[in-house]
Parts: C-alpha cells; sequence; structure tokens
C-alpha cells in the first residue's frame, strides 16, 4: 500500500447486521476506504470484476460461494486481492492452504480485527499462532475447484450417480475427476478420499 494512502476493502458475510456493524467500525479509521458490501460470496466476487480493492473480508460459510469456494476461485485467477477470512469455524489452516492472507476468529474482540487487515494491507499474512506450526497439506493446492466440490459432496456419502445429477455432469466426467483427485491427494478409493477430507478439510463450528 503506498504511503498516505488508504487500504479499499469490501466486506462479505451471510449476516447483514455484522457487515454493518463492520463497516461502521472501518470508516471510524481513515486507514480503510470500505468501496462496497455483500451478503453472500457469489456477489464478492462479481465486485471484484468492477471494483478495486486491495483487502476482502469474508465470512466461511455464505451462500451461493462459501469461503473455501472464493478462494479457490481467486486462485485460479490468480487474483491480486487479499483476503482475510472471518469466522468462527476453526478453518485457519484450510484458509492458509488456500491461498488466503489472513485468519480472524470471531469470538475475538471485533476490533482486533482492524489490525489484522492493516497488516494484510501491507503485505503480511496473518493467521493464530499456533497455526504456524501447523503442517499444511500441500496437496490442496493442486486440487481444482470442482475436484474440491467433488470431494466435499463425496464426503456426504453420495454415490458417483448421485453426484453427477448434483452437479449437472455425466458419469464419466464424475469418474474422470475422481480419477484426477485420488492421485492428487495419493489415495486409492473413495473411502480413503472421505478419510483424508475428514483429517485435513472438514469444518469444525
Amino acid at each position: 500500500m503506498p504511503l498516505n494512502s488508504c487500504l479499499n476493502i469490501i466486506i462479505a458475510d451471510k449476516n447483514s447486521l455484522l457487515v454493518r456493524g463492520l463497516t461502521d467500525m472501518f470508516k471510524q479509521d481513515e486507514r480503510f476506504d470500505v468501496r462496497a458490501t455483500a451478503t453472500d460470496g457469489e456477489l464478492f466476487l462479481k465486485l471484484l470484476d468492477r471494483i478495486s480493492i486491495d483487502v476482502g473480508i469474508i465470512g466461511w460459510k455464505m451462500p451461493f460461494a462459501n469461503g473455501r469456494q472464493v478462494l479457490t476461485k481467486l486462485r485460479e485467477r490468480e487474483s491480486p486481492v487479499r483476503v482475510v477470512i472471518y469466522s468462527g469455524a476453526d478453518v485457519a489452516r484450510q484458509v492458509r492452504s488456500l491461498g488466503g492472507a489472513g485468519f480472524y476468529s470471531k469470538a475475538k474482540p471485533p476490533e482486533g480485527l482492524i489490525d489484522v487487515i492493516f497488516q494484510v494491507g501491507q503485505g503480511n499474512s496473518i493467521f493464530p499462532y499456533e497455526q504456524h506450526e501447523a503442517v499444511t497439506d500441500p496437496r490442496f493446492s493442486s486440487l481444482t475447484a470442482r475436484e474440491l466440490e467433488i470431494l466435499e459432496i463425496l464426503s456426504q456419502g453420495y454415490s458417483n450417480r448421485k453426484i453427477a445429477a448434483k452437479l449437472e455432469i455425466s458419469n464419466n466426467t464424475v469418474k474422470f475427476h475422481l480419477k484426477n483427485l485420488y492421485e492428487k491427494v495419493q489415495v486409492d478409493n473413495r473411502i480413503q478420499a472421505v478419510a483424508f477430507y475428514n483429517k485435513f478439510y472438514k469444518e469444525e463450528v
């Protein structure tokens, strides 16, 4: 961020009251300019197509596109926007592995989020201390958005046929994605893939 300029931010969360509160909080600090707000991940991504920002503050559980999907899409776009997840879910490790720039828990005083966003705007990555020692599994970074989506659905016990119906794709396409997914996360079958998901990727709320 250039000297004497403010950080342009967008705030997105499913809770509109929370969005309003955060907006008011950041507007009181001259270091920030709240360019827009959203109540779902899909709108957040659309806003990025027409508004230039430095940092996005988003929730993890949002309609249309959740935090994981937003981070995955931004990584695929090679977007320069830095994203901080503000959530009550214990997902800091996931956020880090998906290329997020920071994580701040809703269990902490909201005022602390201001410093996190400022630090991220300076190019730093801010995560809870204990996460610095955590081993981020490199296999996540190789998965595409579709493969991550299929892995999540797979963990819910869906058959190939039901996955195909849910995603409106063919059974052969599902098999193709599963084959690639298994190779990337180094497992032999769906049972092992689900165990991998549950160990490293399952949300804790």
